[in-house]
């Protein structure tokens, strides 16, 4: 009989529970599939009463992550245990120390020190995999490191945080605020213990961080990536764009230019009728496209139990059936430290700023638009409340360092009150 693949679990919160419960009830498929059984051996988690839905007791428990990760029968050890230091990567590196294999689902500790960690797991003849990091269920990571492998990617983009999609879904469909949709959102429990890391933009950019990686032949550079938030999108701006034709979505980019790596997380308008555009609810997208198939379009669920607790097992079992992976699709000594770059791809970008009702006013936003550089497509004054008025404007295509230019200059205009918001419209 083939020796099983035997398992060390590290975290048994939602995924972890699911990996467990995918183990032992497919059990039959998963050795059919794989050619050896798929075991558990031991599992960790800090509460060792919980009811976590599955049974457990068949298994030894270690209260220490690294204690798990260093134990002689684990085969594979499993992070589910999150966060971008401490016990996670402790454990994550003494399990690759120790020659053993690694599946996680962590993005932030991938985000901040994958290189050192895909270097540590290629001298130890180890198998670093993190298909369920990115996109929950999507296999995107496999896309891009098997199926498109003899492609050059020429832009990733996508949809990568269902929370924050939700919200701006519940903001359109139901005309709430955004407080209102935050608030619906925190009470469904989509929100992470620091909400910032959802709806600032950062959990999304760590994802696209390592997309970018395995797309471009580059090293993790999350500190390069542009990030803006949705806690400025009003109701107004849902309603503008609805007219216009377009939604708003959080949406990342990056694509190697020939001023260096553009990478950036941020609201955008996106054509409605696109397929990004009608992605609703907690829903995922990942759009690729490459020199030789064009564009490639994934969707699904971004998160929960089943799709990451499946997104855990596609690795296992590639690890399981011999498959062995450079962690970011190529030796991890080749990966280039790209050089960063602003978004310098020109593109219409939709204004909203309040100005003060003071004569002359509209044309001295006008006119500083003008000298920065940015054409005004389209403009539209809304009423006016009490000494202020909400002004709309389209620009036509332009930079956002000329943009930002603009936008600063208004301030000495001394017409404009607070700061403006400004959406880029992407053409996807």
């Amino acid at each position: 009989m083939t020796e099983p693949l035997r398992l060390g679990i590290a975290g048994l919160g939602t995924v972890g529970a699911g990996v467990v419960k995918i183990v032992r009830q497919k059990a039959e498929l998963l050795e059919a599939r794989c050619g050896r059984p798929i075991t558990i051996s031991a599992v960790c988690a800090r509460n060792r009463v919980k009811d976590r839905g599955v049974a457990l007791d068949s298994y030894d428990w270690e209260d220490d992550p690294v204690a798990l990760a260093k134990r002689d029968d684990v085969d594979v050890f499993v992070e589910l245990v999150g966060g971008s230091d401490g016990p996670a990567k402790a454990a994550t590196e003494a399990a690759l120390r120790a020659g053993k294999d690694v599946v996680t689902a962590n993005k932030a500790l991938l985000a901040h020190h994958g290189q050192d960690l895909a270097e540590a797991a290629e001298k130890s003849g180890a198998v670093l995999r993190f298909e369920a990091a990115v996109a929950g269920g999507i296999p995107v990571v496999k896309a891009l490191t098997e199926g498109l492998a003899g492609n050059e990617i020429t832009r990733v983009m996508g949809v990568m945080n269902g929370t924050c999609n939700y919200i701006l879904t519940r903001m359109e469909s139901a005309g709430l605020t955004y407080e209102q949709a935050f608030a619906e959102a925190d009470g469904l429990g989509y929100l992470e213990a620091d909400p910032n890391l959802d709806v600032g933009g950062i959990d999304a950019g760590h994802k696209l961080s390592l997309l970018a990686a395995i797309a471009f032949g580059t090293q993790v550079a999350f500190d390069a990536v542009e990030l803006e938030g949705i806690g400025r999108v009003s109701i107004e701006d849902i309603r503008q764009a609805a007219d216009m034709g377009y939604k708003v979505k959080l949406l990342g980019v990056c694509q190697m230019t020939g001023r260096g790596l553009e990478q950036r997380m941020s609201p955008c308008l996106v054509p409605a009728t696109s397929p990004l555009g009608q992605l609703d609810g907690g829903t995922n997208m990942v759009v690729i496209e490459g020199d030789q198939v064009g564009q490639i379009v994934l969707r699904g669920a971004g998160a929960g139990e089943g799709p990451t607790a499946s997104a855990v097992l596609g690795d296992v079992i590639d690890i399981a059936r011999g498959t062995r992976l450079s962690t970011f699709g190529q030796p991890s000594t080749t990966l280039t430290k790209a050089k960063p770059a602003q978004t310098s791809t020109p593109a219409p970008y939709y204004l909203r700023l309040v100005l003060l009702d003071k004569p002359g006013a509209l044309a001295k936003v006008a006119a500083v638009l003008g000298e920065a550089g940015v054409s005004i497509n389209r403009m539209r004054q809304r009423s006016h409340d009490q000494d202020t008025a909400p002004v709309l404007i389209v620009t036509h295509k332009t930079t956002r360092a000329a943009l930002d230019n603009a936008l600063t200059a208004m301030v000495g205009t001394q017409v404009v009150e607070g700061e403006p918001v400004a959406l880029r419209i992407e053409q996807v």
